[in-house]
Formats: structure tokens, C-alpha cells, sequence
């Protein structure tokens, strides 16, 4: 019984199993199940070696892992956080108000008006093609934009402006409709107005869209931003932009606005106080209007400078545009015609504009013979009407006989200026050499550094330059640039500033529109521009006592003697220059009041206008007039 029970005993104990042990056993019952023969064969087992590779690329895989893992979440969580907010968080500018721009008396001259501006965000519109295009097509519906030139605009990341100045009807359509527009926003602005616009273009400018060429001078400015083209407006941006602040928005996944935060305020700019009297400036603009008027030229300029200060009081350029057409946003057809009009009315002819001076340099050239003793005041030349060069006449435009400075200066005697400019006779003349030099004394052919864009800086003629080109400097071009004409440009800036130096005995001012820099309010001075001097004592006191006497002698028997009977003592001097090849002239007069205590320097010019004499003394003289009867 015992025997039994021990046959049919389970062994209890446990014998360590391999894993190739079970691997073996399957592959027997594998063969078993295919009637193949099992007994008695010998499998071999998985070496360890296998087991170790196995194991370390296992573990080598899964380090990488792991390091990918960690790498993005903790050196590149900040990153990809960000990625993530910005899929519900914009950041937006702040735009605080454009500062103001005042006349001296505190007149405003331009104001910001609410406007509203169309905005595409290329980030925000949809991702499918097909839904982008529809969008952009139902926008293109509402706004009457062709659909090619949206789909253009899509191609920058940035937001950028598709309308600006909505008007009201499509602003309610699209305002019910803009949760249908993903990419699409409308922005409430504020766009410059500018007040009695025609009257102050040329000097205040106008703001636009920025361009690439403003991004590259500009690159923190966003492509939705206005900029300062043209005038004060660019030559002040930095000033009358301000600090902008910055709004997040918040939005859900459907793009519509959860909340929104004010990160930083916007900080206003500065405020520009002008010289400018614009009373002065609007009754210029309407005598200057009606003289170009009855002459039938479309082109001149008009320019009045404080002679103590060098501070601009008047600036008008014609023909004159009006800028609120570039702040509206300017249409093609608008911009078409302005830059096709042959009288380039965008060109600001008072500091852009180069031009023969005629006898306007006269003064000038009296007061470099005397500076350089080439002659006296009382020193005769003959004036028969002409000057002979062998077998050459020179012609007067009249014969003047016997003749002084004083009365050179008045009667605009071309004889005696060819003499004592280029020499003649027992006369040696100054020669073009130190005629060049004198005039660059007075401010001409460089720039004046005016606070204006794009002047130009003139050009004064010599053989220097002649010689560079290969050809010849005559005697001939010397008695020309004596009586400012040839090649001589100058323009109406520089020649009041010049003009402005004989008026207060010998101080060339840099010419200067802006007076103050005053605070958002208009309260506080934030800077007061003090004058600058760009030269002076390089003519004695002595010798600008007798240039101006002879100015003064113009306007009593001379070229100027219609303004004789003002109220007032005035003194100045005409200009008649030949241009071109054909036989019309520019008028000119640019002359001082009161005599005694000049307060003003006031230039005209009228572009083919005819004689100074007859044509820009006149206007002068009803300018003078209601300026000294207020």
C-alpha cells in the first residue's frame, strides 16, 4: 500500500526553468503537431550574448526618448509655451494720439479725427485653403477690393491695413459680419486732419502708410503705423509720434475675444510750436495766388524770415496740394494725376527749388568788392549800356552813365557789376574765385540746414568744376555769375537768409520753423530752440551800412520805388533772370522792414513771371502793407 502511494507521489520541489527551456518545449510541440520526430534531439540554447545586445538597444532607445522628452519640456517648454499662447494671445500697440502743431499765436493747424481702418491677420485666417479663399472672397464682397490683391497681402505674417478711413455704410456691414471673417479685425484710429490745408501743405507735410523704405530707417515701427512723409510731420516723427503702449488680447479657439489687458500706457509726444504767423502766411498765399494769376504762370514762391532769429513766419509754395488727401489714404487716381501735373505741385519750391538769382545777388557782390577794397563807394564806372570784350558787347538793360555803388545797387547796373566782378579796365574785379567764396559766406550752395526735408543746396559755378568737365572757364562766365546768371542756382531759402544777414548787420541765422517744443496740453515748454549762427563778421559793419543804403536808395529812386510811399521805410532789390534758352525771366524781389529796425525779410519769386520790378514789387507791396497795419 505504501509502495503504491509513493508511485503516485508529485515531487514538490521547484527546479529554476530557462527561458530557452520554454522556448524548446514550444518548438516540440510545434513538431509533435506535424508528426515529426522529437525524441532524442538536441536544441541547442539562446546564447547570453543575444540577451545583452537585446538589452542595450532597448535601453539605448529608450534614453533617446527620454531625452527628447526632457529636452522639450524643460529646455524648450518656454518656447513651445509661447507657440501655444500665441494661438489665444495678441499683442497689440497702444497708439497714443499724434501731438498737435501750432502756429505762434496757438493756432491749430492740424487735428486727429477717429477713423476706421480694416485690418487682415494672416495668422488668424483659416488654415484650409479653400475656407481662406472664401473668406477672403466674402470680405472682398463686403469692401469692393478685388480679391487678387487680397490674396497678395496674405503674403506677409505681419497684420496690415487693407482700408483705411472706412466709410460708415460698409463699417455696420462688415461690423455684422466680422464673426465670420476669421483674420479679419477693425480697428478704431485716429488719422490727421489738417485745417486750411492748401494754405500750410508744403510746410507741415502729411502722414502716410509705412513703405519699405521706412521699415529700413524705422524697423520698430509696425506695418500698420502712420509716418511723417513729407514737411514737419517727417522732419518732427520722433516727436510727435510718442511712446506707444501695448493691449494682449485674449482669444478662444473660435477666435472670439475672451479679455483683454492693458500691459503698458501709451505716452503722448510733444507738441510743436512754430514760428509761422498764420494770418501772414494765409494773406502770402492769396496775394502770391492772384499775382501768378495775371502774369498766367502757375509757379512761384513766397518766403518771410525774422531777421533777428532766423525764424520762418511764412513759407508758401504754389502750386499747393491738399494733404488730407494723403491722410484719408490717396486714391491712384488721385496720386496719378498729382505726380503727372507738369507744375509738380508736390515740390516745395522755397527750399527744394533752384534757380538763377538775377540782380538779387547784387547786395552780395557790393559788399564782397568793398570787403576785398577792390573798390570804394565813391569809385565811378562809366556805363555806356554795354561792355566791350574785343570785339564783343556785353549789353546793359539800359544805359546808366556815370555810376557809384550806392546807385549800382539801386538802378541795377549790370556794367559796373561785370567790372567790379570779373574786372574791366583800371578794375581788377574780384575774378570767380573769391566771388565764390563770398557767396558761400552768405549761406549759398550748401544747405542752411532749415527743419525741412530735401532742401536742396545750390550750386555756385567756378572753373574748378568747369575744368573737371573738360571745358573752359571764360571771362564771360565771370561777368555772368557777377549779375547771378549762367549756371548759378540758389534758392528762395537761401537768398532771404542771406538778404536776412545785410538786414541785421552781418548775422547769417540758420533758418528755423520751429520755436518750441511744448508738452501734449500745450502748457509746458519741453525745449525752447535757441537761434543758431552759422557765420558772421565776414563782412564789416561799415560795408553792410553801404549795401544797404543802397537797397534803401532802390526803393527811393530805384528798381524797388513803387514801395516808396508805404507807410513804412523799406529796402530790398529786384531780380529779372533769363532761364532756359528762350528769352523769359523769373521775377524776383527780396527785401527788409522797417529800414531802421528790420522785423522782416520777405522773398517772392515768380517763375516766368516777367521783370521783378513789374511784377513781384506789387505783391510785395500789399504784403508790406497789411503786415504793418495790424
Amino acid at each position: 500500500m505504501f509502495s503504491q502511494r509513493k508511485k503516485y507521489k508529485v515531487e514538490k520541489s521547484l527546479t529554476e526553468l530557462e527561458p530557452e527551456e520554454i522556448f524548446l518545449d514550444s518548438q516540440k510541440k510545434n513538431r509533435q503537431e506535424k508528426g515529426e520526430e522529437t525524441e532524442g534531439r538536441i536544441e541547442p540554447p539562446l546564447k547570453k550574448r543575444t540577451f545583452i545586445i537585446l538589452g542595450i538597444i532597448l535601453t539605448f532607445v529608450f534614453l533617446v526618448l527620454l531625452s527628447r522628452v526632457s529636452y522639450l519640456q524643460v529646455f524648450k517648454s518656454d518656447y513651445y509655451l509661447s507657440l501655444a499662447e500665441s494661438n489665444r494671445i495678441r499683442i497689440y500697440p497702444l497708439r497714443p494720439p499724434r501731438a498737435i502743431i501750432y502756429s505762434s499765436s496757438g493756432e491749430q493747424l492740424v487735428e486727429n479725427v477717429p477713423t476706421i481702418n480694416v485690418l487682415l491677420e494672416p495668422q488668424d485666417l483659416p488654415k484650409d485653403l479653400r475656407e481662406r479663399e472664401e473668406v477672403l472672397e466674402n470680405l472682398s464682397t463686403i469692401l469692393g477690393e478685388p480679391v487678387q490683391d487680397l490674396l497678395a497681402s496674405v503674403k506677409k505674417f505681419e497684420p496690415l491695413i487693407l482700408v483705411k478711413n472706412l466709410d460708415y455704410q460698409t463699417y455696420l456691414i462688415l461690423k455684422s459680419k466680422i464673426q465670420e471673417l476669421p483674420g479679419v479685425r477693425i480697428e478704431e484710429d485716429l488719422r490727421r486732419n489738417y485745417l486750411n490745408a492748401e494754405y500750410f501743405s508744403h510746410l507741415l507735410g502729411y502722414c502716410g502708410l509705412l513703405d519699405e523704405k521706412d521699415l529700413e530707417i524705422h524697423p520698430d515701427y509696425y506695418l500698420t503705423d502712420s509716418i511723417g512723409k513729407t514737411g514737419l510731420e517727417n522732419e518732427y516723427e520722433s516727436i510727435l509720434r510718442g511712446r506707444y503702449g501695448k493691449l494682449k488680447i485674449e482669444k478662444d479657439a473660435l477666435g472670439n475675444i475672451r479679455d483683454k489687458n492693458v500691459i503698458s500706457q501709451p505716452k503722448l509726444g510733444g507738441s510743436l510750436s512754430l514760428f509761422l504767423q498764420g494770418s501772414l502766411q494765409i494773406k502770402i498765399y492769396d496775394v502770391l495766388k492772384k499775382t501768378l494769376e495775371k502774369t498766367g504762370s502757375k509757379k512761384g514762391a513766397a518766403l518771410v524770415m525774422d531777421p533777428k532769429t532766423g525764424g520762418i513766419l511764412a513759407l508758401v509754395s504754389f502750386p499747393t496740394y491738399d494733404n488730407n488727401l494723403f491722410a484719408k489714404g490717396i486714391s491712384f487716381p488721385d496720386y496719378q494725376k498729382l505726380i503727372s501735373d507738369q507744375s509738380a505741385p508736390l515740390f516745395n519750391r522755397v527750399i527744394s527749388g533752384g534757380y538763377p538769382s538775377g540782380s538779387v545777388i547784387k547786395p552780395l557782390i557790393a559788399g564782397a568788392v568793398l570787403e576785398e577794397k577792390i573798390v570804394t563807394p565813391w569809385t565811378i564806372v562809366n556805363c555806356p549800356g554795354y561792355i566791350q570784350i574785343g570785339n564783343y558787347k556785353k549789353l546793359d538793360w539800359k544805359a546808366h552813365g556815370i555810376t557809384s555803388l550806392i546807385k549800382a545797387i539801386a538802378q541795377s547796373c549790370n556794367v559796373y557789376f561785370y567790372t567790379v566782378g570779373g574786372g574791366y579796365g583800371s578794375i581788377s574785379g574780384l575774378g570767380e574765385e573769391r566771388i565764390g567764396k563770398y557767396l558761400k559766406e552768405f549761406g549759398w550752395g550748401k544747405r542752411l540746414n532749415i527743419d525741412l526735408p530735401e532742401e536742396f543746396e545750390g550750386f555756385i559755378p567756378g572753373r574748378q568744376e568747369r575744368e573737371e568737365k573738360g571745358e573752359k572757364w571764360y571771362l564771360g562766365d565771370t561777368y555772368n555769375l557777377s549779375i547771378g546768371q549762367g549756371e548759378l542756382k540758389v534758392t528762395p531759402l537761401q537768398i532771404t537768409a542771406a538778404i536776412s544777414a545785410i538786414a541785421n548787420g552781418g548775422i547769417l541765422y540758420q533758418p528755423q520753423v520751429v520755436d518750441k517744443v511744448l508738452d501734449a496740453e500745450h502748457k509746458e515748454v519741453l525745449e525752447d530752440i535757441k537761434p543758431r549762427i552759422i557765420n558772421q563778421n565776414f563782412l564789416s559793419q561799415e560795408n553792410i551800412n553801404w549795401v544797404r543804403k543802397g537797397m534803401r536808395e532802390a526803393v527811393i529812386s530805384g528798381s524797388s520805388r513803387y514801395l516808396f510811399d508805404l507807410p513804412i521805410k523799406v529796402a530790398g532789390k529786384t531780380g529779372t533772370a533769363q532761364f532756359g534758352s528762350g528769352e523769359k525771366t523769373h521775377a524776383w524781389f527780396s527785401g527788409f522792414a522797417p529800414y531802421d529796425n528790420p522785423e522782416i525779410v520777405l522773398t517772392i519769386l515768380i517763375e516766368g513771371g516777367g521783370e521783378g520790378s513789374t511784377v513781384a514789387v506789387p505783391a510785395v507791396k500789399e504784403i508790406f502793407k497789411w503786415y504793418f497795419s495790424q
